[in-house]
């Protein structure tokens, strides 16, 4: 018998039944505004096996042109021959909510309360209620994360993260860039404000406000996700010179700032309706707001040694300097370290590999809350190659030293590495390694006489330091100058959202930023093939020019 399946659930296949019906049954929470008549564009849910025993995508699903995707509410069984699994886009991947930096918010609040009045800009915005709230957002390519703030006490009241509902529209920007400039241009954004939407809803119910009672909202992200979210044509983001039209204005002095101001009710947002929404400067190209809060969050701003902070993610950002100059770059990683183009690759799911080590020839594995492995996340990759390096099973170039081209990780069930998938992380690995030696050299410091390393990202959170090391992944810095931050965009966020004074310096930061574009590098190939090696950054690699 055939069985429709969900994470080691299954129920017996009836004709005729939608998904959603059968999430019902297994008391999945699928979200939807529309009573399921697929307007909505909501419930959008991933056909990991059994395509074939559904009906063809109906009209309301057209916006979903990869076929593993559909909406729970169309896809409905036709055939019994085949079992069906399918997984919800709004899983709870193992994301870090908290930073371990912290910066005193100044006593210069943007909303107050004065007697029974909610006071905003020495105006009456609202009368008070009960509580103040605002939100701090990092809206991620891969993760969505948010801060409940309580803007009296600017305490956080509760965070939430879930996975970015877009993966439907491609796993990078590029992809996400194209699928938003075409026939479909909206939905994109229409179904992460309908996530963010979502999810401000069950905040609501499990604390017992009321949404209205949202005030303030602060959202970060790369310049991509930032635009696709607020609305802004994403084209001009993916040609050359890659910069947001709101980066254009303001060069062509049309703006005083890139950081963008609407009201709640115009963006979509469900909270109070005139509640202002406030996204951070860009600090150019792809490096968006997020990077603009992470250094807040670090401070760099205020210091005068020398540190880097690398944010590592599908795009990993890279800024080096102290509070007289900075030097800022993107590394468009891809998706290799995040489960994409790894045969056995997944997110940091529950099941997935975290942690890997070789001993006494055997591989010995942790997952994700020591469930049955299911796949291998970043952080286990970074070790499995480790590893692999150190027993000689591999090469520097990658390549395995005996016949047969992949290595099993696990066992029951039989997951492995292939040479392609070491090929993909090589490529990835690159991309970081050229950011960082690139920013560095262009800085004139090496990895070894760098003050600080800050490694940002809830990945970085979860990664052997001497293992990444190791592979080339992150500097060769030593360990002492070495920091795992955290989440230093939603902190930074949440920095903004309570401070007038934290804004105006995030706006002053970026004035003190200078872009470096990696491909301009006349020896760029040198460095991208040194960086696709599996050793240590080179304190001063051959390739450099001065």
């Amino acid at each position: 018998m055939n069985y429709l399946k969900f994470q080691g659930k299954s129920l017996p296949l009836e004709l005729d039944k939608t998904i959603f019906d059968y999430a019902d049954t297994l008391k999945v929470r699928v979200p939807t505004s529309c009573g399921r008549s697929g307007e909505c564009h909501e419930c959008i849910i991933e056909i990991k096996e059994g395509q074939k025993a559904l009906n063809k995508n109906t009209d309301a699903e057209k916006f979903l042109q990869n076929p593993l995707y559909r909406l729970a509410c169309q896809a409905r069984l036709t055939n019994k021959d085949f079992s069906v699994e399918f997984e919800v886009l709004r899983r709870q991947p193992k994301i870090l909510t908290k930073s371990s930096v912290t910066r005193e918010i100044p006593p210069d609040k943007i909303i107050t309360k004065k007697d029974k009045n909610i006071i905003r800009n020495n105006e009456i915005l609202d009368q008070f209620k009960g509580c103040i709230y605002g939100l701090a957002i990092d809206a991620g390519t891969t993760t969505i994360v948010m801060n409940l703030i309580d803007l009296e006490t600017n305490n956080t009241v509760a965070n939430t993260s879930f996975e970015n509902p877009q993966r439907f529209g491609g796993s990078d920007v590029m992809n996400r860039i194209s699928y938003d400039t075409g026939k479909f241009s909206g939905e994109l954004q229409s179904v992460l404000l309908s996530a963010i939407n979502f999810e401000i809803g069950e905040m609501a119910k499990s604390l017992s406000f009321h949404r209205r009672q949202i005030y303030d909202v602060v959202i970060v992200g790369n310049t991509t996700m930032r635009d696709i979210l607020f609305g802004i044509n994403s084209f001009s983001i993916g040609q050359r010179p890659y910069k947001s039209l709101i980066q254009t204005e303001f060069e062509k002095g049309l703006r005083e700032t890139t950081s963008i101001n609407v009201i709640a009710k115009n963006l979509g947002l469900r909270i109070f309706p005139e509640a202002n929404v406030y996204s951070g400067p860009l600090i150019s190209s792809h490096i968006g707001s997020d990077v603009t809060a992470g250094l807040l969050a670090t401070r760099m701003d205020e210091r005068e040694e020398i540190s880097m902070l690398v944010d590592i993610g599908t795009n990993t950002e890279v800024v080096v300097g102290n509070k007289n100059k900075m030097l800022a770059t993107s590394c468009p990683a891809g998706p290799a370290f995040e489960g994409g183009e790894i045969t056995f690759g997944m997110p940091g799911y529950d099941g997935a590999v975290e942690n890997f080590k070789i001993e006494k020839n055997s591989p010995v594995i942790k997952t994700i809350n020591n469930v049955t492995p299911e796949g291998i996340c970043g952080s286990g990759l970074i070790d499995l190659l480790s590893e692999l390096k150190k027993a000689e099973i591999i090469n520097h170039l990658g390549a395995f030293k005996n016949p047969g081209d992949k290595y099993f990780f696990t066992k029951s069930p039989d997951m492995y590495i292939s040479a392609p998938d070491i090929s993909a992380l090589a490529q990835a690995k690159s991309a970081n390694y050229c950011g960082q030696w690139i920013a560095l050299r262009e800085y004139g410091v090496s990895p070894a006489n760098l003050d600080n390393l800050f490694l940002a990202g809830g990945f970085a959170n979860y990664i052997n330091v001497k293992n990444a090391i190791n592979i080339g992944f992150i500097a060769n810095s030593p360990l002492s100058k070495i920091s795992k931050v955290g989440n230093t965009a939603l902190q930074g966020a949440t920095l903004m959202l309570g401070s007038k004074k934290m804004r105006n310096t995030a706006e002053n930061i970026v004035k003190n930023i200078q872009h470096v574009e990696l491909e301009i590098a006349p020896d760029f190939f040198e460095i991208f093939v040194e960086g696709c090696m599996f050793q240590p950054m080179s304190q001063k690699p051959s390739t450099a020019t001065n």
